[in-house]
C-alpha cells in the first residue's frame, strides 16, 4: 500500500474544530437552585390539591385527630355518596353545557374576528385591535350589574344556559382574538396568494385553508375558555338560581349544608376540580404548541 493510500484513507480534520465541539455539546441540567425553587412551586401548587383529594378517604374523626395524615383505613363512603348524589350530577350537566357553548361561541367567532384584523389591511385596523385590548383591562366583576339587568330584564335570559355563556363569551373574545392574532399573521402570504390564483375567494381560503391550519391556536383559545367557563363563580351565581346551578355554585351549597362533614365535602370539591384539572393537564402540549405560532422556521 502507497503512502499515498494511506493519506486519502485519514479522515479530514474538521474545518472549524471549536464549531464542531460546539455541534455536539450537550445542554447541562439546572443548578440545585433552580430544582429546589421548582419543587417548592409544585408543591405549593399540587399540595392542596392533593390534601383536599386525600381528605376525602378519610372520615372526621380521622381528621379531628391528624389533619396532615394519609387515610388509614380508606374510606370510599364520601365520594361514592358524591357520586350517588342527583344534585352533583345535575351540576355537572349544567357546568358541561355552558362550558362548551361558551367554548364554541369563543372559538367561532374569536377566529373570525382575528381573521381580518391579521390578514387585512385597511384603515383603522390597529386602532380596532386596540379595542380588543382593552377589553383586559375590564373583567366581568366591573360590569356584572349591568350585564344582570341586560340578562334578565333585556334579553329574558335569567337562569337559563345561554344567560351564562354568552357574557362569559363575549369577555373571553379579547383574549382569543389576541391569541389568534399574531397565530394567523404567522401563516406565509404564498399560501393565500396560491389559493386565490387557484380561484378561491376570501372566505373559502378561510375555511378550506387558514382554519384547519388554525387548529392549535383554536385549541388553545378553547381550551382556556372552557377552564374558565368551568370555574366561574360571580355569574353564575347572580344568574342562576335551583336546578340551573353549576358546580361551583354546587360546591358551595353542598359546604354550607353539611359543613360537620368535612371529609364529604373534601369529596365533593375534589370530583368537582378533577374534570377541568385533569382536562387543562392533557391538552398542555396542545396550548403550547398553539402558543408557538403557525409556522416554525
Amino acid at each position: 500500500m502507497s503512502a499515498g493510500t494511506l493519506t486519502s484513507a485519514r479522515p479530514a480534520p474538521p474545518s472549524n474544530p471549536k464549531a464542531s465541539r460546539r455541534r455536539i455539546k450537550r445542554p447541562g441540567g439546572g443548578s440545585p437552585l433552580v430544582y429546589g425553587l421548582a419543587l417548592v412551586v409544585v408543591a405549593l401548587t399540587l399540595g392542596p390539591v392533593m390534601y383536599g383529594v386525600l381528605g376525602g378517604f378519610r372520615s372526621n374523626a380521622q381528621l379531628a385527630e391528624d389533619p396532615a395524615a394519609l387515610p388509614g383505613p380508606w374510606i370510599m363512603s364520601n365520594y361514592s355518596g358524591v357520586l350517588t348524589n342527583p344534585d352533583f350530577w345535575r351540576y355537572t350537566l349544567n357546568s358541561t353545557t355552558i362550558a362548551l357553548l361558551t367554548t364554541a361561541i369563543v372559538v367561532v367567532f374569536g377566529v373570525m374576528a382575528a381573521y381580518p384584523l391579521a390578514r387585512y389591511r385597511f384603515r383603522g385596523r390597529e386602532q380596532l385591535f386596540l379595542v380588543f385590548v382593552a377589553g383586559l383591562l375590564f373583567p366581568a366583576t366591573v360590569a356584572i350589574i349591568p350585564l344582570f339587568i341586560l340578562i334578565t330584564k333585556d334579553l329574558h335570559l335569567g337562569n337559563t344556559w345561554w344567560g351564562v355563556a354568552l357574557p362569559q363569551a363575549a369577555f373571553a373574545l379579547p383574549t382569543t382574538v389576541i391569541i389568534l392574532r399574531p397565530f394567523l399573521q404567522a401563516l406565509p402570504d404564498e399560501l393565500e396568494e396560491a389559493a386565490l390564483l387557484d380561484g378561491a375567494s376570501r372566505i373559502g381560503f378561510f375555511w378550506r385553508i387558514l382554519v384547519p391550519l388554525s387548529g392549535p391556536g383554536m385549541v388553545t383559545v378553547g381550551v382556556l375558555a372552557f377552564v374558565g367557563s368551568w370555574n366561574a363563580y360571580l355569574l353564575p351565581l347572580l344568574l342562576l338560581q335551583g336546578d340551573m346551578k353549576t358546580l361551583p355554585l354546587g360546591v358551595a351549597d353542598f359546604s354550607s349544608e353539611h359543613s360537620s362533614d368535612t371529609a364529604g365535602v373534601f369529596a365533593f370539591t375534589s370530583l368537582a376540580m378533577i374534570p377541568a384539572l385533569v382536562f387543562f393537564l392533557a391538552m398542555q402540549k396542545r396550548i403550547v404548541n398553539g402558543l408557538q405560532g403557525a409556522v416554525k422556521g
